[in-house]
């Protein structure tokens, strides 16, 4: 018998996390018009505004770079767009949904079908200290880290600065690492995504180069793309990465409690809600992610637990960033300093 969580015990009116499954299961159809509408509304802004920012560097270059970082917002909404694709949550067709992701993919940087293993893995695995990885943030225990040699130490101490994590993570990830099936290399299925979306990239590229020149590239593609990439990474950090996060090890960990206790509720004003396509409801879409983006604010209006629980503002996410290290005693996120003090 699969035993209740620390949370459920401790507050018996609470819903044990995999009794939600049942209840969230009605909202798991996409409407096909509405999911066309979304589409259109965050490409179609997307391409024009691109097209402005292009006739305005004969004009001005400020102009044409400001245009491109409002942009910026547009290619993040398009991101969580093919993260629903992904999950198979935006059209009732599945060969329309990875189409529709493979083509975004371009747009983003990002493989279609290597993300979309990775993020399977992520979704199959979060919080579980035995199976981390392939799709995370890369987090230590205590022990672990205490464990480790000063050099490695070190490193580990760079990869989570957050200067590492939110300046040149993003740029890395999406303009480097993408291009290659890491972890993936043994399956052709796999290596044929990275390089079908390198070559369409690289015609892109060529294309604008060939009409625009290097402006283009340089104030409009670079621009928007960095932007969104580190606004893109920083929601996938704050929607794991605080205090009182979950995570345990094989033997005790499961999948419904890591997904509704280990995913934040981001709170955020209505318009970058929008922009970034109600992924804040990060709990909610863990726990059940084959529902589509514009619904997870249905659950909510329906669910006051769920609207209530693993509430984060932006104020307080920002305090996740000095956070490194999982204390497995107290069952919490700690910066260094705080593990320093509590185990020396």
């Amino acid at each position: 018998m699969t035993k209740p969580s620390l949370s459920t015990r401790k507050n018996p009116e609470l819903t044990a996390a995999r009794d939600w499954v049942s209840t969230l299961a009605k909202y798991r159809e996409p409407n096909q018009w509405r999911s066309s509408f979304e589409l259109g509304v965050s490409i179609i802004p997307f391409f024009a505004l691109w097209a402005l920012s292009w006739m305005s560097l004969s004009l001005s270059y400020w102009l044409a770079f400001a245009i491109s970082v409002l942009n910026a917002a547009f290619l993040l909404r398009l991101f969580a767009i093919q993260h629903d694709c992904g999950h198979g949550a935006f059209f009732k067709n599945r060969n329309v949904s990875d189409w529709v992701g493979r083509v975004i993919g371009v747009l983003t940087l990002t493989p279609y079908d290597v993300w979309r293993r990775t993020h399977s893995n992520h979704h199959n695995s979060s919080g579980n200290l035995d199976k981390r990885g392939m799709g995370d943030i890369h987090t230590l225990t205590v022990a672990e880290y205490q464990a480790k040699t000063p050099m490695n130490r070190l490193a580990y101490r760079v990869y989570r600065n957050p200067i590492t994590l939110f300046v040149f993570g993003p740029g890395y990830l999406f303009l480097f690492q993408n291009r290659l099936p890491l972890g993936l290399t043994s399956s052709v299925r796999f290596w044929v995504s990275a390089m079908g979306t390198n070559v369409a990239i690289l015609a892109a590229l060529l294309a604008v180069y060939y009409f625009g020149g290097l402006m283009p590239v340089l104030l409009i593609f670079l621009p928007s793309t960095l932007i969104a990439a580190t606004a893109g990474v920083w929601l996938f950090y704050v929607q794991h990465q605080f205090e009182d996060t979950h995570w345990d090890s094989d033997e005790d960990w499961q999948l419904h409690e890591a997904a509704l206790h280990g995913s934040s509720h981001y709170i955020l004003p209505s318009v970058l809600q929008w922009f970034s396509a109600n992924i804040g409801i990060h709990h909610v879409h863990h726990l059940y992610s084959r529902i589509p983006f514009y619904r997870l604010t249905e659950v909510l209006r329906d669910h006051d637990e769920l609207a209530n629980s693993n509430r984060m503002t932006i104020r307080e996410s920002l305090a996740n960033a000095r956070l490194h290290l999982w204390d497995e005693q107290n069952r919490r996120l700690l910066s260094f300093a705080e593990a320093r003090a509590l185990y020396g």
